[in-house]
C-alpha cells in the first residue's frame, strides 16, 4: 500500500463505562438486531446485483455501495455498542449514514472503476487467507453469508474477539475500567474483519493488508515517495503481493491439493494392477460371509452406464465360492437383477453390499427357497458342488445380480467368496491418472514459483534527468 487503505475503520473508547450495562446490553440492543435482520436478508442480493454490474460495466453502483457500506457501518457501532468491542455505553443511532460524532465509524472510499476479471474470483479464492483469519478471530468462519453469526454482524459471540471482550467485561464489573491493551487488541481483529467484510462484499479492489492494525486510530499514513531529482526510483511495476500474484500462488496450491489426489489415485490403480492380478490374469478381492437364510445375494451391479461394451474396461469377469464345510456343495450364480429378484420374491435373503466383509448385510424375511437353484433355470452362469465354484463370463450391459446358497436351497449359507476381473484397460488408466497428476503437480510448483518470484523481484531503478 502506497496510501490509506480505502476501509477505514477508526473508534473511541468512551470512558468512563458503566460496571454493569455489559450484561443487559443483548437485551437494549434487540431493536437495532430486528432491524439488521431485514438488512442482512437483502444484503446477498445486492451484492449479487451489484456482482454482475461490476462485471459488465466496471463499477458499483452508487445506491447499491451506499447499502452495502451502511449495513456494515450500522452493524459496526451496533457491535462496537456490544460484544464485539463493548467499547460504548452511547445507543448507537438507527442509520445508514456516518455519525462523525459516535464512537465508532466506519469509512469506505467509493471506487471510480473495479476490475472486471478480480470481480470472479476475489470474494472466495483470493480472500481465502483471511477468511481463514477471520474465522480464527471471530470463530467458525460462518460471518460470510450473511447468517445469524456476521448477518447482524454478532459475531463476537465466539473466537478470540469473544473470549477478549469477555475478559474486558469481567475487568471492568470490577474494576470500572477497560483495559487498553485488550482494546487496542480488540479493535485491531475488528478493523481486519471490517476490511475483510468490504474486500468480499465487492466494496474495492485493493487487497486487506496483512497486518494488525492496533487501536482506535488507523495508521498514520507513510512518508511521501522521494523526489525524482533525489535519485534512482522504481518503475511503475507494482511490488509484493498484489491480487494477481496472491491468486496465482492460491491456484497453484489449489492445483497441488488436486495433483496429490490424482497421483495417489494413479498410483493406487498401478498397484491394483500389479500387486492384485493372480496367476490367472485377474484382479481380485475376496470375504467371507455367513448368513442364517438361505442365500447370500449382492447388490444390483448396475454396467448399463459404463459405455456400450463394459468388456473394454472389466473384460472376464470370475465369480468364485468356497464352502466352509467342504462337505457340503455350494452353488454359484449370475443371472439378470430382474430374473434373480422373481426367483427370490417371497424368499429369506442377504444382501451384501461389498466384498470387503465389512459392509451392511440386510436381512430381508420371508419363507424356504421353493426351487433349488440349479433348477431355476434362471442363471446367464452357474456352478454347483463340493469344494471351490466359479463361474465366469465377459462383461455385458445391464443389471446383474450375483447368489451363493446352498446347492439343496437350505438355509445357513457360509462360504468365502473371490470376484475379479481381468480389467484390461486398468494399466491404462493408471498410467493416464499418474501423467495427468504429475501435470497439475508441476503446473502447481510453477504456479506457486513464479507468483513468489514476481512478489520478491525488485524493479531496476530509473533515472530522471536533471
Amino acid at each position: 500500500m502506497t496510501g490509506p487503505y480505502p476501509v477505514r475503520v477508526e473508534a473511541d473508547l468512551d470512558e468512563p463505562l458503566s460496571r454493569w450495562l455489559w450484561l443487559v446490553k443483548w437485551l437494549l440492543a434487540i431493536p437495532h438486531y430486528l432491524v439488521l435482520a431485514v438488512l442482512w436478508f437483502v444484503y446477498p442480493f445486492v451484492g449479487l446485483c451489484a456482482f454482475f454490474a461490476i462485471l459488465f460495466t466496471a463499477r458499483y453502483p452508487r445506491s447499491l455501495f451506499e447499502y452495502t457500506v451502511g449495513v456494515l457501518r450500522w452493524s459496526w457501532r451496533v457491535q462496537y455498542y456490544g460484544y464485539a468491542a463493548l467499547g460504548t455505553d452511547r445507543y448507537p443511532p438507527f442509520t445508514f449514514g456516518d455519525v462523525p460524532s459516535y464512537p465508532a465509524r466506519l469509512q469506505v472510499d467509493y471506487p471510480g472503476r473495479l476490475s472486471r476479471g478480480l470481480v470472479l474470483v476475489k470474494w472466495w479464492l483470493l480472500a481465502l487467507p483471511h477468511l481463514i483469519i477471520v474465522g480464527f478471530f471471530v470463530g467458525g468462519g460462518s460471518w460470510m453469508a450473511g447468517r445469524d453469526d456476521w448477518g447482524g454482524f454478532w459475531w463476537a459471540a465466539g473466537g478470540l474477539v469473544g473470549i477478549l471482550v469477555l475478559i474486558a467485561g469481567v475487568v471492568l464489573l470490577f474494576t470500572g475500567r477497560y483495559p487498553r491493551p485488550v482494546f487496542d487488541f480488540v479493535l485491531g481483529m475488528d478493523r481486519w474483519t471490517l476490511r475483510v467484510a468490504a474486500y468480499v462484499s465487492l466494496l474495492t479492489d485493493a487487497y486487506p493488508p496483512f497486518r494488525m492494525d492496533l487501536g482506535g486510530s488507523e495508521p498514520a499514513l507513510p512518508p511521501p515517495p522521494p523526489s525524482p531529482l533525489a535519485g534512482p526510483t522504481t518503475t511503475a511495476e507494482p511490488q509484493g503481493w498484489t491480487p494477481g500474484r496472491v491468486a496465482g500462488a492460491i491456484g497453484g496450491a489449489v492445483v497441488l491439493l488436486v495433483s496429490t489426489g490424482l497421483l495417489t489415485g494413479g498410483a493406487a490403480l498401478l498397484w491394483a494392477d500389479r500387486g492384485r492380478r493372480d496367476a490367472d490374469g485377474y484382479v481380485t478381492g475376496s470375504a467371507t460371509f455367513a448368513t442364517s437364510s438361505p442365500a447370500l445375494v449382492s447388490d444390483s451391479i448396475d454396467l448399463s452406464g459404463t459405455g456400450p461394451d463394459p468388456a473394454t474396461l472389466l473384460g472376464t469377469v470370475r465369480i468364485g465360492a468356497t464352502a466352509s464345510d467342504p462337505a457340503k456343495p455350494v452353488f454359484v450364480g449370475v443371472g439378470t437383477t430382474d430374473r434373480v429378484m422373481d426367483y427370490l420374491a417371497g424368499t429369506e435373503y442377504t444382501t451384501a453390499t461389498d466384498l470387503s466383509g465389512r459392509g451392511a448385510q440386510t436381512l430381508h424375511p420371508g419363507s424356504a427357497v421353493a426351487v433349488p437353484p440349479s433348477d431355476a433355470q434362471i442363471w446367464t452362469t452357474e456352478s454347483a458342488g463340493p469344494g471351490t465354484q466359479s463361474v465366469t463370463w465377459p462383461a455385458q450391459a445391464g443389471g446383474w445380480t450375483v447368489v451363493v446358497m446352498n446347492a439343496d436351497g437350505s438355509d445357513g449359507v457360509s462360504a468365502r467368496v473371490d470376484a475379479g476381473a481381468t480389467a484390461p484397460a486398468l494399466p491404462w488408466l493408471a498410467t493416464g491418472v499418474l501423467a495427468v497428476g504429475v501435470l497439475f503437480f508441476a503446473g502447481g510448483v510453477a504456479l506457486i514459483w513464479m507468483s513468489a518470484r514476481a512478489a520478491a523481484r525488485r524493479a531496476p531503478p530509473s533515472f530522471a534527468a536533471g
